[in-house]
């Protein structure tokens, strides 16, 4: 009979940590600046492999390692975000909106391709940045991404293959 199981990563546990500044425009006490160190989990369900293990952690840790690094200590800044202004030169970045302006050195940012800088889209920014990093083996039946914005408070986004 062939089981399926899954394997668990604790991003607190395991280090998987990221502090980092944003905004949320569209909540009023969100909308301001403010910040949060963030973990990442991951739960990765599927059929054990012909060594009987269904993913390499060391792999899956060192991927997501980088991952939170590329994040940690800068500023996020959603992309696709219609009420966010951006504006870029060579050295700096403006965001403004509901009219206010903020200018920050363009080294200290990150700019994500989502909407918002929500915990739920951040989930589902980890897990396309976790596709493209590594090939998913055949095995796996789905990933489950979680990112907390502190201890006990965060979303999860899945996806099934």
């Amino acid at each position: 009979m062939i089981m399926s199981a899954y394997i668990y990563i604790d991003g607190w546990k395991s280090n998987l940590r990221f502090s980092s500044a944003h905004v949320i425009p569209e909540y009023e006490k969100c909308g301001q600046l403010h910040g949060h160190t963030y973990a990442v989990h991951a739960k990765i369900t599927g059929k054990y492999d012909k060594n009987g293990i269904i993913m390499d952690f060391s792999l899956l840790k060192d991927t997501l390692k980088k991952i939170t690094d590329e994040l940690d200590h800068k500023i996020l800044i959603p992309e696709k975000n219609s009420s966010v202004k951006i504006e870029k030169d060579s050295s700096s970045v403006k965001i403004s909106f509901l009219g206010k302006n903020y200018v920050f050195p363009l080294a200290d940012c990150v700019f994500l391709p989502i909407s918002s800088t929500t915990a739920e889209n951040l989930a589902g920014y980890v897990l396309e940045k976790l596709q493209k990093k590594i090939v998913i083996p055949k095995n796996i039946e789905s990933i489950e991404i979680g990112v907390d914005e502190g201890y006990g408070q965060g979303a999860r986004i899945s996806k099934t293959f």
